[in-house]
């Protein structure tokens, strides 16, 4: 399913969010490269790999073109990489415009107001806790791979977990693709456990979709957010109570 909105609008101005697409925008048209080579280039040279975040060792010229992950201590091709940096750099990169138009929807859509919730400081270090964790997910599962694990949807998952804890009733429009003509209503927990379910369809799949990312980054969304359920929705009660007083 495809989500186009939510029945829930923002109780405060969703400034991290909007900064957070602004920034994802901004990469994708200005510092990523649109030659494909040298877009895989600077892909190696700066996104997160699960190979070399498990030996800790920068990927050498052998691995990339033999797509073998060794610990042997040869020379890395990018000497220069950190690779603690490069698993925060990772989600502002995109493999395509399709790629990230639909997860800078998505979190336009659950972004704003888990944002309400969290705070600005609180709501960004979710974010990146949630793009963490969802690589740390990814890595455990795949420690071998040397291909570059690119994307916010990992980030956003962490999102839209919080935002099932918190707002479990809100009304969320969708479709789906098969369907395009009939949109869905459904309650924010069916929708977002359907999407939870969903990835794991991928396992063992070659789409090219990091399910792994995307499941590890959820949980742990809907964990920090059930830890601190309670201050969170008396935050988003004072947004509401500070409403009405200036109507």
């Amino acid at each position: 399913m495809i989500p186009i909105r939510d029945a829930n609008p923002s109780l405060t101005t969703p400034a991290v969010t909007l900064l957070l697409i602004v920034v994802a925008v901004f990469v994708w048209l200005f510092v990523q490269p649109r030659d494909p080579q040298a877009d895989l280039e600077f892909t190696y040279r700066n996104a997160a790999i699960a190979c070399e975040l498990t030996t800790l060792e920068r990927l050498s010229v052998e691995e990339i073109t033999s797509g073998a992950c060794r610990d042997d201590g040869r020379v890395g091709f990018f000497p220069g990489k950190s690779l603690i940096l490069s698993v925060f750099v990772s989600m502002f990169l995109h493999a395509g415009l399709l790629h990230l138009a639909a997860n800078m929807w998505s979190l336009w859509i659950f972004g704003n107001n888990v944002e309400d919730a969290f705070g600005k400081i609180g709501y960004f270090l979710l974010y990146l806790g949630s793009g963490a964790a969802a690589t740390v997910g990814f890595v455990a599962v795949n420690p071998e791979t040397t291909i570059p694990l690119v994307g916010a949807s990992g980030a956003i998952a962490g999102v839209m977990g919080a935002y099932l804890v918190l707002f479990p009733a809100a009304r969320v429009v969708s479709i789906i693709p098969i369907f395009f003509l009939i949109p869905l209503t459904l309650p924010a927990v069916v929708f977002l456990i359907i999407w939870f379910v969903s990835q794991f369809a991928f396992v063992g799949a070659t789409t090219g979709v990091a399910w792994e990312a995307h499941v590890a980054g959820f949980v742990f969304g809907a964990a920090v957010a059930l830890l601190l359920r309670r201050p969170l929705l008396a935050r988003v009660a004072e947004h509401h109570a500070a409403l009405r007083r200036y109507r």
